[in-house]
Order: structure tokens, then C-alpha cells, then sequence
């Protein structure tokens, strides 16, 4: 199993201005959706997506982040457009 610090560091590492894990970054896993659960907050807003086990897997395995990264990207634009 990853672990939620770890994940929180490579995202921030994939985008080093989202914020600080823990504060505006929180990742958590959803046993019962079976997914990887990104929080992101800014100021009054917070906005949630999740990851498939999967595209964590590859990303922390230093493989492909693309899954990740998409995910995440698109988070990071609906969060500034609100």
C-alpha cells in the first residue's frame, strides 16, 4: 500500500505551488470507493477528486504519472476558476 505522506510529497513534487500537505493538500484512501482521495483547499474553497490505485501505483513507482497528473491538474483549475 502507498503511503498518504509519500503520495502528498510526489504530487506536490508533479506541482511544487499547490500548497503544503496537510494544510492545503490532504490525500487520504477510500476503502470503501476503493480510490485515492485528494482534498485541495484555497482560502473558503476546497474541492475533492480521486486517483485510481493504479495511476498511484505507476506514479510512485517512478513509472508514468499522467493519470495523476491529469487528475490533479484538472483540481488545480476548477479550484482557481471558483
Amino acid at each position: 500500500m502507498v503511503d498518504k505522506n509519500e503520495l502528498c510529497q510526489q504530487i506536490k513534487t508533479v506541482f511544487p505551488d499547490i500548497g503544503e500537505c496537510g494544510i492545503n493538500v490532504d490525500v487520504d484512501y477510500d476503502e470503501a470507493k476503493k480510490a485515492w482521495i485528494v482534498d485541495l483547499t484555497k482560502g473558503a474553497h476546497h474541492l475533492t477528486t480521486h486517483l485510481e490505485p493504479e495511476d498511484v501505483k505507476e506514479c510512485m513507482a517512478g513509472n508514468k504519472c499522467v493519470g495523476l497528473a491529469f487528475q490533479i491538474q484538472q483540481l488545480r483549475t476548477n479550484i482557481e476558476d471558483v
